[in-house]
């Protein structure tokens, strides 16, 4: 029996979705499977593109999980677009002249973006904004710009907006239509959005057109607008819209639209029995083009059933339009009838203009939602996304007011039916993510979450709770609630903690592993609010620390400390590092600069710690808290002082960061950088915080980590104020401390807090939560409060007692701790276990 071939051509979002519906049902072991792409690279998140120019990466964007193409046997050739197709053959031919034979041909092409032809529209300066060669290009160009302009307010006009505006050039947009968004949003949605993206210093030119993009010696100066308006901009991006490429199926013979696209049954199957089409390319059998990814989604599973031989079912009809989107930092949703155009039907509105907040709903006479418009928050969409078609358990007005106005209702997803669809990226309903017991299982199992992620709030409160949320066996509480407890009721010890809020079994006990060291780490981070004092090693504060904490060093395998002086921002004078060289001369240690631009001293006793911490703390040097849940370091690149890329002075700001937060007790420990330029040599995106400069100002990223599960930080704010920029870390860290799990990074907290980072701009940036006031001032009570470690021992001789190797023989060095040259320096000699034969054992 001869393997039938599939070719596809295109690797979109939609042709990789195919792939993986093929994959789950088989067809990939009993076929041979052949892509053709034309971009240079598989398969990326095209509805994240513009996350590109906060930090990621192209390979961050990737949508083709390592191995797959390989582990199903998938052949995949990029930078190989088809030129033509034979559907007598049954071929289809590549631009380098590869042919390939079909059985079965899926075309996935896309769609490409519309530029109005407009004298001009060709200049060294236009762009496009649709494939990441286009940012790269538009990043590039950018460079030696001032002033951009954008053509097109709609979803991809905004993005391409917030992207010109992040790399610093005053923004202009310009809308033919009367309201920006105007497919998604009505007029009073229109006008919120305009209010708050000009509040943002964007200049937005509504109900008018380009007319012609002024240009000399060959490159953009300007725009003539159709109301005869000029606009100075030597840099201009069309975002009008895409159309359906259809051009293959065309030459081809294949049916198509009389305004474009593919025309398809609703098995998505062409005029030709062999060939389908999916995604943006086809006209669906109900007569539209969707442009969206979720349709694009359900067409690629109706292609792979049909070609699984499975059941035929109603196949696709049509899809959904809700959408749910971040632009320019404004949530913006529609869905269902949004524009009211249901015979009958009637408005609910709730619009508050000073906050920038509108909200819609449409219903019917019986109350059934229909749809809605949200501008400014999209809390509810969803919920309210998956009840459309039915009648809410409220009234429609207590779904749209704020809390505190109109006694509002919280509606959980309780309230869903087991059939609402949660996920209509992958059409999920609620039923199957009750079904899972977590949200890594609910992605893996369902691919619910991983599309647009607007479902993921919901899917999380679908899933079931621990029955159990308590730190340990010793407390029912969670380390955030103790820290609330701790604080609030000012609880300055271990003991009393556990007394008063310990469980039954525990109290009055000496607490455990887990326990101990999280609430000795809650009291430092405190100290100065409750009243205690923040040495760490005093009376009870003691037995809590976690082995490194005891001795203010880190322990090392032999038993030896290595020894960590703070270097702020990696600058350090010529006369600190001879001192620092002198040391390790002098007590024969081990040197190493580190990638966190210090230098770690390897080697040292236990009873040698006070005398090498003397000689460092008198030539200006402090404890570098490397043993400790606290700030490491703020790397620097040398930045605009001599660098000639950079716009800031990184060194000055990493400095002042260090100096701030240095000593700073957290959940897990916390590494920061502050790079001069956009080139980004400090890596600062792989940081718990991380700065990077702009012409402008900085930009914040927050949550990111190096090690072994790298993740890129995220773009919190853009182009702040020195003093904006620390009152917002000053912020998000006393927020991290007061919130994050036990030995919890940034990153994984920032991914498990609930609305990620949207909900902490919310709550950091606007203050949605009350709290800043209150976060700023237990920051400013810990800078005011902060004393250095080494000092405070080395001033206090009952705190030098426990410096010793052996308590009953302090003079005594421990003679386990030996050493071996190599390279010059020293390396720990350990001690090899050795198994010798038992006398009379045979040989």
């Amino acid at each position: 029996m001869t393997t039938p071939t599939i070719v596809l051509v295109g690797h979109g979002m939609v042709g990789q979705r195919f792939l993986e519906a093929l994959a789950d049902r088989g067809v990939t072991e009993r076929a041979r499977i052949v892509v053709l792409c034309e971009e240079p690279r598989p398969a990326y998140d095209r509805v994240q593109l513009t996350s590109y120019f906060s930090g990621k990466t192209p390979a961050d964007l990737s949508m083709v999980e390592d191995g797959f193409m390989e582990k199903h046997g998938i052949e995949l050739y990029t930078d190989e677009p088809v030129v033509a197709i034979d559907r007598a053959a049954r071929t289809v031919t590549a631009r380098s002249g590869r042919t390939v034979a079909y059985d079965h041909l899926v075309l996935a092409t896309g769609s490409y973006p519309f530029v109005p032809p407009v004298p001009g529209k060709d200049a060294a300066g236009c762009f496009v904004y649709r494939t990441i060669e286009d940012l790269l290009a538009i990043e590039e160009y950018a460079k030696t710009a001032t002033t951009g302009a954008v053509v097109g307010g709609g979803l991809l006009g905004l993005e391409a907006a917030g992207a010109l505006k992040g790399l610093g050039l005053d923004t202009h947009i310009v809308e033919f239509a009367p309201r920006l968004m105007p497919v998604q949003v009505d007029e009073g949605g229109g006008a919120a959005l305009l209010r708050t993206i000009e509040q943002m210093g964007l200049a937005v030119h509504t109900g008018t057109g380009t007319q012609e993009v002024v240009t000399a010696d060959g490159s953009v100066t300007g725009m003539r607008l159709s109301d005869g308006s000029e606009l100075a901009v030597d840099m201009v991006v069309f975002s009008a819209g895409v159309r359906p490429r259809d051009q293959l199926a065309r030459e081809c013979g294949l049916d198509v639209g009389e305004r474009g696209g593919i025309a398809v049954d609703a098995h998505c199957r062409t005029s030709d029995p062999a060939v389908f089409a999916i995604g943006e390319c086809a006209l669906a059998a109900d007569g539209r083009v969707y442009g969206l990814v979720a349709p694009g989604y359900e067409m690629a599973q109706t292609v792979a059933g049909v070609l699984a031989d499975e059941e035929p079912g109603d196949g696709f009809t049509g899809a959904d339009l809700s959408t749910k989107l971040k632009l320019l930092g404004v949530d913006v949703a529609s869905f269902g009838d949004a524009h009211g155009t249901t015979e009958g039907c009637l408005d609910v509105v709730y619009a508050d203009s000073r906050a920038g907040v509108y909200k819609k709903l449409v219903v019917d006479g019986e109350g059934r939602l229909l749809g809605g418009v949200l501008v400014g928050d999209a809390e509810s969409y969803g919920l309210l996304r998956p009840l459309t078609g039915s009648k809410p358990p409220v009234s429609p007005e207590q779904l749209v007011l704020p809390a505190g106005a109109g006694a509002p209702v919280a509606l959980g997803p309780s309230a869903l039916p087991d059939d609402a669809v949660v996920c209509s990226c992958h059409n999920v309903t609620k039923h199957a993510i009750t079904q899972c017991a977590s949200l890594p299982e609910v992605k893996k199992c369902t691919k619910a979450g991983t599309g647009c992620g607007s479902c993921v709030k919901v899917i999380e409160k679908l899933l079931p709770k621990a029955a159990d949320q308590g730190l340990c066996g010793c407390f029912p509480y969670t380390r955030s609630e103790l820290y609330e407890i701790a604080r609030t009721l000012r609880v300055t010890s271990f003991a009393a903690l556990l007394d008063s809020h310990g469980r039954d079994g525990a109290k009055g006990g000496e607490g455990c592993e887990v326990c101990k060291p999280t609430v000795g780490s809650i009291l430092a981070s405190l100290a100065p609010a409750i009243g205690l004092d923040g040495y760490i090693l005093d009376g009870e504060q003691a037995a809590l620390q976690d082995t490194n904490d005891h001795h203010l060093a880190n322990l090392q395998r032999n038993g030896s400390y290595s020894v960590v002086p703070r270097i702020p921002g990696g600058e350090i004078t010529p006369e600190k590092l001879i001192v620092i060289g002198e040391v390790a001369r002098d007590y024969g240690l081990y040197t190493k600069i580190t990638g966190g631009q210090r230098i770690d001293l390897f080697g040292a006793r236990v009873d040698q710690l006070p005398a090498i911490w003397t000689r460092l703390v008198d030539a200006g040097f402090e404890s570098g808290h490397a043993y400790g849940k606290a700030l490491r370091t703020v790397k620097s690149c040398v930045g605009q002082t001599w660098c000639r890329y950079g716009v800031q002075d990184s060194v000055k700001m990493a400095i002042q960061l260090e100096l701030r937060y240095r000593g700073l007790r957290a959940p897990h420990k916390l590494k920061s950088a502050v790079s001069g330029c956009a080139r980004e040599c400090a890596e600062a995106q792989s940081k718990d915080f991380g700065v990077i400069a702009t012409a402008n100002g900085w930009n914040l990223y927050v949550g990111g980590n190096g090690g072994a599960t790298p993740r890129h930080a995220d773009l919190l704010a853009q182009d702040l104020s020195d003093a904006e920029l620390i009152r917002l870390i000053d912020r998000f860290l006393m927020f991290y401390i007061r919130t994050a799990d036990r030995l919890e990074r940034t990153s994984v907290w920032l991914e498990r807090l609930e609305g990620g980072l949207d909900h902490l701009r919310d709550v950091i940036v606007k203050d949605s939560l009350g709290l800043c006031d209150e976060l700023e001032g237990l920051m400013a009570a810990h800078v005011a409060d902060y004393q250095d470690e080494w000092a405070q021992t080395l001033d206090d001789p009952e705190r030098l007692r426990r410096f010793v190797s052996f308590v009953n023989a302090p003079e005594t060095p421990d003679p386990t701790v030996r050493f071996v040259p190599e390279r010059d320096q020293i390396k720990p000699d350990l001690t090899i276990l050795t198994i010798g034969t038992l006398e009379g054992a045979s040989r």
